[in-house]
């Protein structure tokens, strides 16, 4: 396990301190998490072997600073504080992956300026609606009702890595709040509707780009990996079987193979 090193800077004319997780040595990436907040897990682990990772935390999901999110408005602000965030870590153009929420992050740092991102990958991203397979508000379904829609297996250990609490009443209390606050805090930039306008901007993205799909995801219908891929000029579809939401955790093996090979590892 390569060592990860914390970094808290400063970015938003000084109102925002992002903290910044980095680890492994080689070409630059950027994961941008989900909207439960960020796990350094076994994937970031795996892609470190190969790139120096940077996996920044949104703004409000860092443990200690809840309030990170306040400076922030709406999506724009959100945006453009990324890319203040890549000039403080020295990044002009550096291979982003996105997974979910974060993806849809990603997409948009793209999309807004095509010359700050040279390749994407795209991780069961929200970010675009269709009325015929609409997407359900994550942020008022129960634990049990999100892990069946995240899940090929939502009793697996994929889904207890993930959605495990602590038993110690006192670290279960806070790990709840923290859990709550991190949807809230993400849910800030798409509620009330997951549709900010994307899918009139993904046709300005110029990055080549990998969009992976678990074929069995409950929460992002895979029809919406065909809707990204309609929209993107340079992108190809991965879908894998025996995947949900999460499949660089369900076939996580599958899932670095795919992006090493496409970011040239």
């Amino acid at each position: 396990m390569p060592a990860t090193d914390t970094r808290t800077l400063s970015t938003w004319g000084d109102s925002i301190h992002p903290r910044v997780h980095v680890a492994g040595d080689g070409p630059p990436l950027v994961f941008l998490h989900g909207a439960a907040g960020l796990v350094w897990d076994e994937f970031l682990d795996d892609l470190s072997q190969s790139f120096t990772v940077y996996a920044p935390e949104h703004p409000g999901t860092t443990p200690g600073d809840p309030d990170g999110v306040k400076p922030l408005d709406d999506l724009w602000d959100l945006v453009l504080s990324y890319y203040e965030l890549f000039d403080r870590l020295g990044l002009e153009s550096p291979a982003v992956v996105g997974h979910s929420f974060g993806g849809m992050v990603a997409a948009e740092l793209a999309a807004t300026n095509p010359d700050r991102v040279s390749r994407l990958v795209l991780l069961n991203p929200i970010g675009l609606w269709r009325d015929d397979t609409p997407v359900p508000n994550y942020m008022v379904l129960t634990p049990e009702q999100l892990a069946e829609r995240l899940f090929v297996d939502p009793q697996g250990p994929v889904a207890t890595q993930v959605l495990g609490m602590p038993e110690d009443p006192d670290q279960l209390a806070d790990a709840m709040i923290q859990f709550t606050w991190s949807l809230a805090c993400t849910g800030k930039f798409v509620w009330p509707t997951f549709d900010r306008g994307l899918h009139k901007r993904l046709h300005r993205i110029t990055a080549p780009t990998l969009i992976v799909w678990g074929h069995r995801d409950g929460l992002v219908n895979p029809v919406y990996a065909e809707e990204f891929a309609s929209r993107i000029a340079d992108s190809r579809v991965e879908v894998l079987e025996n995947a949900a939401h999460m499949p660089q955790l369900e076939q996580r093996e599958q899932t670095v193979n795919l992006v090493n090979g496409f970011l040239g590892a």
